[in-house]
Parts: structure tokens; sequence; C-alpha cells
């Protein structure tokens, strides 16, 4: 029934299959409901499923396999619907006669198992009704699912067809196609995050992708009117520990519209609410996370039901999908004048996108920094596929995914232009659908630092990490009402400021547009990861504002600036070559330890050279945490998320199969690298063509032998032959265009510790190799010939990291 629940579903059938379908009271004139493969008729609770033979629809051709699990095989699946399957070993179709024109759910159930020289597993076949593909070379990954379909039939007839992939063959256990209640479905809903205001989903057909129950209840189908599972909410609920769960199902009024058609009492009677009054430790937003396919729209119905407030009381909160604002302030009484208990429904339409997850979010309403209504609240949800302009609901044919396979296809062949158009047109299409206002994406609203919480009740952040929640009067004072002869940058969250504190401490002042494009997300997100690390080549966090709809983060002042103006700008001294390979070293050591320093690897996600800020003593640090995420888990190989970074930095590999890992880190590093090295920005269009390109132009040369042409003018003379060639290599194997052939953050600092030795000691500035300071060691320079620069035989790793900790830690 929901594509991605297929456990939840398990967990449902397993448990007592036989309450699957039960009747109370909806009574559709078009109602085909049939057991696949069956000689007899099977009852599931009220409902008949009939035998092959014994329906109105006529099957054609009328050949097929009748199959039927083993009596002695073993199966996890009680009901009888399941044990029998019918096997089309060509394209099949089912003609049902429609006595009602209108919407209509067909329903597919498929499980797996062995059948003389089938096994069903290893089916693929399609699926079609009408002109809509509801499934393209599927295959049924284990277990059983139900897939669950809205069509809106307008005929007197309805053909679904089942079509074997080459070489294969299709199979089915049971289907059925049951006419819907005319309200249930809209003809339109409101679009968001698209041109479009409303838009008609009368000619399109939907895909039941998720159906959950708030209130960390399930409610079975016997318990709802038209045979629909609801899940519980608790697996998707991101902030468990903010969350309280409610249960009232005898408060449920169906006095007026809507009636037990869109969802039954035990769904408009359960809730998932946030008390602000209870949650004054910490304000957050309830949010529930999804997985959803990208490239398709989606039809998103809030079900919502007050059972909790007092008649006098208020219910306003803010609703939001992703990013994106559905309601600044639903007012919930209001719509449902007034009467307690008395459901409401919203539909709308979530614009295409490349996010393979949807986040949907109900959080307090504020006015002036005050929480003015206690109750914040969610009964119900469902989400819905459309079909796209290929009228399909398979992700196969989605226009998405074609324009992925020609980026591909374009990095595949190297042409450079084909990627660069892609890339943009990839980002002008993500920023065509975000939100212009900050205030639509509020997710979590901190309180003061020493109050914060996370869901488990313990601080979140801590005064003696991140000091405290500054005011805002104290913020103007010290950048002079934020004076723009005190800028000192802009970025995509918006301008960083030079700022003063009464104390003389020189802060660093990053202050949140109101168009950003980043907002709250990357605000919570930079304030979490800095208060979480201490690393001297990492900025430091030293608080925060977020009064008076102000986004403001505040930092250790770094007096040289960013790498990049070092390296562009002629009112700059030049950086000699050992000072940007220590530099190099610095920012490997501060990736390193994001990487390697907690129980989960954290992938910074933007490193590019104006993100590696230089201090009074040019000590290097990373900085701009606001895209960081956290790495996968350990029997995953990476997170999959929409890509988010800068152009020519971002890993080849991420960028078309959004799948991020700490070897995108790696990839962006070795951009870096050759900017160093060459002294130019990573794109240039004002130079010749062959040299647009940093990393096309850099990579070639290196291929020929031909670094030293590509070097820095300013450099000359400094770079040993040596330490240039060794240079290269670790740069050039960053940018492999497959992550597994790229070596670690680890490996690329311990090499670049090697490129310093080679250096040797002439010009060296207070930075010391860590080759030479090893205690233990009995390594001579000579041992590090390049003859072992390779596999660098012969050398302690432990001990060479053992020694940078150290260092680390004075």
């Amino acid at each position: 029934m929901m594509r991605g629940g297929t456990i939840r579903l398990l967990i449902w059938v397993s448990s007592a299959f036989c309450f699957l379908f039960g009747s109370l009271g909806f009574d559709p004139v078009d109602n085909f409901l049939i057991d696949c493969g069956s000689p007899t008729n099977q009852t599931v609770s009220n409902r008949v499923f009939l035998a092959d033979g014994s329906y109105s629809a006529v099957l054609s051709p009328p050949q097929k396999i009748i199959a039927k699990i083993n009596s002695n095989s073993s199966s996890s699946i009680d009901s009888d619907v399941f044990q029998t399957a019918l096997i089309f070993t060509e394209a099949s179709s089912y003609t049902f006669p429609i006595s009602k024109q209108g919407r209509h759910w067909v329903r597919l159930y498929f499980s797996p198992f062995v059948h003389n020289s089938y096994n069903m597993s290893q089916a693929k076949f399609s699926v079609s009704a009408q002109t809509f593909t509801l499934l393209k070379d599927y295959q049924v990954e284990g277990g059983f699912i139900i897939k669950e379909y809205i069509l809106n039939v307008t005929s007197s007839s309805l053909v679904l067809t089942f079509t074997p992939s080459s070489n294969s063959f299709a199979f089915v256990n049971a289907l059925e196609v049951v006419l819907l209640p005319d309200e249930l479905i809209p003809e339109g809903a409101r679009a968001i995050g698209s041109k479009e205001t409303e838009q008609s989903l009368s000619q399109l057909a939907l895909e039941t992708v998720w159906r959950v129950n708030m209130g960390n209840k399930t409610v079975s189908p016997q318990n709802d009117t038209l045979w629909r599972f609801w899940d519980s909410d608790y697996s998707y609920l991101r902030y468990e520990g903010v969350a309280t769960y409610v249960s009232k199902p005898e408060a449920v009024n169906y006095s007026a519209s809507p009636t037990k058609y869109i969802a039954p009492s035990s769904v408009y009677g359960s809730a998932t609410m946030l008390d602000t009054k209870k949650e004054s430790r910490m304000i957050a937003n309830l949010t529930w996370n999804f997985d959803v396919e990208h490239g398709f729209k989606y039809l998103v119905r809030f079900h919502f039901c007050d059972i909790m407030s007092k008649p006098a009381d208020s219910v306003i909160f803010k609703v939001f999908i992703n990013d994106l604002s559905v309601s600044d302030s639903l007012d919930l009484k209001n719509l449902t004048s007034d009467v307690l208990g008395r459901p409401y429904f919203m539909d709308v339409i979530m614009r295409a996108s490349d996010n393979p997850t949807m986040n949907v979010s109900v959080g307090p309403y504020s006015k002036d920094g005050a929480y003015l209504y206690p109750i914040t609240i969610l009964n119900g949800l469902e989400i819905m596929k459309i079909s796209n302009s290929r009228s399909s609901l398979d992700v196969s044919l989605s226009n998405s995914s074609k324009m992925k396979l020609g980026v591909i296809v374009g990095l595949a062949v190297g042409v450079f232009l084909a990627i660069v158009l892609a890339i943009v047109l990839f980002l002008f299409y993500r920023r065509r659908g975000r939100a212009r206002a900050i205030h639509s994406k509020t997710e979590v609203v901190m309180v003061n630092a020493e109050e914060g919480k996370d869901n488990n009740g313990t601080a979140m952040f801590s005064a003696s990490k991140i000091g405290y929640r500054f005011p805002l009067a104290a913020i103007q004072e010290a950048t002079d009402n934020f004076s723009e002869n005190l800028l000192i940058g802009v970025g995509g969250f918006g301008k960083v400021y030079k700022g003063v504190l009464r104390d003389s401490t020189k802060v660093a002042v990053k202050r949140g547009a109101p168009q950003s494009k980043q907002g709250l997300a990357e605000f919570r997100t930079e304030i979490e990861m800095l208060s979480q690390f201490r690393h001297r080549h990492l900025v430091s966090l030293i608080g925060y504002c977020d009064e008076k709809d102000e986004l403001i983060i505040i930092y250790e002042y770094m007096e040289n600036g960013s790498l990049k103006n070092h390296l562009y700008s002629s009112d700059l001294r030049c950086l000699s070559w050992r000072k940007r390979l220590e530099i190099c070293v610095g920012a490997a050591k501060g990736l390193h330890y994001l990487h390697t320093s907690s129980e989960k690897t954290i992938i910074h996600r933007d490193v590019k050279s104006s993100n590696i800020l230089l201090d009074e003593n040019l000590m290097v640090k990373v900085a701009d945490f606001g895209l960081s995420k956290t790495g996968p888990e350990i029997d995953q190989t990476h997170v999959s998320t929409a890509v988010k970074g800068s152009f020519g930095y971002l890993d080849p590999e991420y960028l078309t199969r959004q799948q991020l890992t700490e070897k995108s880190d790696v990839y962006s590093f070795g951009v870096v690298m050759f900017e160093v090295l060459c002294g130019r920005p990573v794109i240039d269009p004002s130079l010749p063509r062959e040299e647009v390109s940093l990393v096309e132009w850099a990579m070639k040369r290196h291929q020929n032998g031909q670094l030293e042409e590509i070097v820095d003018p300013r450099l000359a003379g400094q770079v040993k032959p040596d330490t240039l060639r060794k240079f290269g290599d670790v740069a050039a194997k960053c940018l492999a265009g497959r992550g597994v052939d790229r070596p670690t953050v680890g490996d690329v600092l311990w090499n670049l510790e090697f490129v310093l030795q080679l250096e040797g000691n002439d010009g060296r500035s207070d930075h010391a190799s860590p080759v030479n300071n090893l205690e233990t060691s009995t390594v001579s320079t000579a041992e590090l010939s390049m003859g072992s620069v390779g596999d660098i035989a012969g050398v302690s790793m432990s001990k060479v990291f053992a020694q940078m900790v150290r260092e680390d830690m004075r």
C-alpha cells in the first residue's frame, strides 16, 4: 500500500491478516476482489475475494499459469490470498466493467514464492492501466507488498495490463478494483513551491506512498471504513523527545464534513502534539521525515482535529513541507467553526524536487518572539505521488532520471561544457523552488543557551562551549548597527561583519539575510556542529542571536581573512610556497578531525578556499559548517541527500547520484590544492576554453607531466621538483572520478606532511614536521625517499598520527 513501508506491512500481516478488510458500511457498486490462482473463494473479514473464473472481469488471453505455495514450504504469510498467484509469460489484460465512472482504487498484491521453474522473486514486469504506467520493469524485493493506485475512470471499462520484461515473466497474487466515495479525492489542490497556485488532478493518476497516523498508534484496516492501513508515526518523527502523544477518539465529532470516508475516528482521535507550556526548555517544530521519489509532484493531505484544548483556547500554528510554508498561521478553531473535536483536512500539491526526502513539520506560532498559542498538533498524514507528464508513476520513466542519465553520460565522455550546463540548470532549478522568506523555514527556535535541551533532555548548547545567547542590542553595538564599513564578506547565508565586543574581543558576525536560500536549517546545523567540536584548525563559535527575526552567528575573528583572498588579491602579500603547504596541512587536519573524532563521520560538504580562514599568525582554520552532514551508518556506504555545495568544488559522483560520503570532501580538497598551486579561480570564463576549468586544465597538465607550467608565477623558484611532483600526485588522487579510488583525508594529511619534509627547512616558519619530531621513531629523512612515496613503506602511521594529536592538543 505504501512504497517504502514494506516492513510496517509485514508487521501488520504477521500479527493478523484476518482484519485486512473489515467492512464498516461502505458498499461500492464497483467492487472487484480477485484471489488470483485460487480455485475457491476466500473470505477475509467479511470481504470475499473471488476465485479465478468466478468474476465478471475478463482476462485476455485466457492462458496463464496457476501457482500455489507448496504445503511443505515455509511461509510467514498466513492469508490465503497470498498463497496462490497467476503467472503471465506474455502480455495479459484484465478488463473490468465499470458501473459508475469516477475515482477507483487499484490495489495489487505481490508476494513472491517458487513454483516449479518459476522463482517469482526474479520476475520482472510492467503494469499499466488506462493510459498510465503504474510499474515499469518492476521486481518484488522479498517479503510482500501491496501497491495502491487511484485512477479516474471515465469510460465503461478499466483495462489492467501485465507485461513481462524481456526474457522474464509477470505475476500477481491478488488484486482489487473498488469505486471510491466522490468526496475522497479533490478535483484539484493548492500548489506550493511552483508558479501554479492551483493544479487540477482530474486527469492524473495517484499512488499512495505513505499513510501515517499520529499519536504513535497504528490503525488497522478493520477500523477504517475504506479498509486502509495507517502506520504509526513513531519511526518517522525526527525529534521524538519533544513530542507528546495523545489519544481521545471519543472527542471526535463528525457532525459535519468531513465524514469517516476521509479518515476514521481512530485517526482523528489520536495526535502527536507539542505543548509549548510543557516544552519551555526548547521550542521545536514537530518534524517527520519520509522517503520519496524525486522528480514527481505529491499530493499531501494533512489531518487535524482539536481533541485537547479548552473551549476558550485558540489553536494556531505553522505548517511546512521541506523549507516551504504551507500555512504561516493555521487557525484550527476558526476552520472548524469553534466545534471542539470537528475534523479538518488540508490538501496541497508539493512541487517536483530532487530531494529524496520530504520533511513535514508543524510548529508553534510566534509574534515578536512570544509564543501566543500553546498547542501545535497533527493527527494524520497522507502522501500520494502524482503521475508525471509521461503518464507514469514509475521513477524509471521520470524526467528527473532522464536528466540525470544525461549528466552521467556527459561526465563519461568528458565534455566539460555539458557538465557546466547541467550544473547551472540544476542549481537554477533548485533556486526557483526554494522559499523566498526565511520565516517559512523554521525548524527549531532556540532559547537561552543555558536552557536549551535536546530530545534526550540533555543540554544542546552548553554555555561552556558557545558562551551565551547574545542580545541583539549588543551585536548592533559591536558592529555599529551593521555598518557597511565593517563588512568583511558575503555568503549564501548573508553578510559577515567585523565586530568588537565591550571587552575588546574582536568577532566575526554572520547575519542571515531575509532572502537567504539557506536559513534556519543551516543556522541550527552550524551551531550544533561547532558547539560539539574544539580544534585549533576549526573556527571557534562564540555565540548566536535569534531575536526579532534575526539569525546571527558570532565567531572568533580571523584577522587575515580567507585563503581565497590571499591567493587572488593583488593587495595582499603573496603567500610563500611553504606557507601554502602549511595551510593545506592545517586544513587537512581540521577535516581529518571532523571525519574521525566522533562516532559518526561529519562531512563538511562545502570545502573551498573561501571557507579556509587565517588568523593573525596565518594559522589556518576551517569555517562555515552550515551545510555539514552526519556521515553514513556503519553498515551503509553513503548518505542519500540533495546536492549542496559550491560550483566547481562538487564531487561529480555526489552530483549525479546524490550519494554523499567523506570522499566528497576529499574531492573538494583536491580542488583547493590545485587552487593553492596555481593561484587562480576554479572557474575562469575569461581564459581560453581549455583553461576555463581549473580541474580539467590541471589534471591534463599533470597527466602530461607538465605541472611546472601551471604553477603560480609568483612562486617562481620556490617549488622543488620532487615537492611539485608529489603534491600534484596527491591532488590528482583526490580528484579521482570514483570516491572509492580517492584517498582518505588521513592519507592526504600524511602525504602533505611528507611533502613538507621533502621541502626541507629552508625558509620554514614555525611548523615542525612530525616525522622529525617522532619521539620513538627510527625513520630517517633518507628513508623517506621518493622511492617509498607510493606506499610510504616502513613508516609507522600510528606513531605519525599520535604525534599529530600531541601537536593539536598543545
